[in-house]
């Protein structure tokens, strides 16, 4: 069995110089493609993931813009800013960056968000469309991996898949979008009953629950596409266990080098395909 790499790095390597084709093609026509950030609060991890995401704009000719506010910011302030961004005709996409202080609602101000420029595809709306099959811009992890299936053909229709996680920008809209291609789905999480019978019969399975190696090789089905969207600093590793994966899965993605990558450039083309329906 020829194992395929889903190297995520490359391919989104591969998608940058046409986005950047087509970021240039804006410019000549006097738009510049801008996502504006939103950090709140000092967290070190929120803070190096945002500005990976302001240096993907700058290496692809993009703006971006930074605001930081106060780890004292209320909902009210937060909801004014986001306000000031949806009315701003240069702002294409707004990222309001993932965990917010406790005293903020993040899912009032989630939805404050105007669903053409939700290119982080974090609101209900967005969810709902793209669950409905309408126009939206899916959560960006999850729409980077389908992008990662589609272009290593990885077939999904009529295939028995599991997404072990169900967090409203991950687990959730992965399911949708796998169902959505034909795949009959499982949803699983910290609550439920012999997890690894259900791993045992997944044809597609993603590992999106945030546990170290929660999901052991041994569970894994002879054959069988292994996504692991987690990523664990301090333990390099994901949520799946790939000790010995080279023998067991017919495809998988690299911790880190899989999924990682093609959320950010997914973040990227979304801010891309706004900016261009401005025109």
């Amino acid at each position: 069995m020829q194992i395929k790499i889903l190297d995520g790095k490359n391919l989104a390597q591969i998608a940058e110089v046409e986005i950047q084709n087509q970021v240039q093609a804006l410019l000549n026509q006097g738009i510049v493609p801008t996502l504006a950030t939103v950090l709140v609060g000092v967290d070190p991890a929120s803070a190096t993931y945002v500005k990976m995401k302001q240096n993907a704009c700058a290496r692809l000719g993009m703006k971006s813009i930074a605001l930081e506010l106060s780890l004292k910011t209320t909902t009210q302030e937060l909801l004014d800013q986001i306000e000031q961004l949806n009315n701003d005709s240069g702002v294409h996409g707004i990222l309001l960056q993932h965990p917010v202080p406790s005293q903020i609602d993040e899912r009032a101000c989630f939805d404050a968000i105007t669903v053409e420029k939700d290119v982080d595809g974090v609101t209900c709306l967005g969810f709902g469309k793209m669950t409905m099959g309408e126009e939206a811009y899916g959560s960006c992890t999850p729409a980077g991996i389908m992008r990662m299936l589609e272009h290593y053909q990885i077939e999904i229709s009529g295939k028995n898949a599991a997404v072990v996680g169900r967090s409203p920008i991950l687990g959730k809209p992965m399911a949708m979008m796998l169902l959505n291609k034909n795949a009959t789905v499982t949803i699983c999480h910290s609550r439920t009953k012999d997890l690894q019978s259900i791993v045992q019969q997944a044809d597609i399975l993603v590992g999106a629950v945030g546990v170290p190696k929660l999901i052991k090789s041994n569970w894994i089905k002879k054959g069988a596409v292994v996504i692991d969207a987690g990523y664990h600093p301090a333990e390099k590793c994901g949520d799946v266990d790939l000790d010995g994966i080279d023998e067991i899965a017919s495809a998988y993605t690299p911790v880190p080098g899989g999924v990682g990558p093609m959320t950010i450039n997914t973040l990227i083309l979304n801010t891309l395909i706004a900016a261009e329906k401005t025109i």
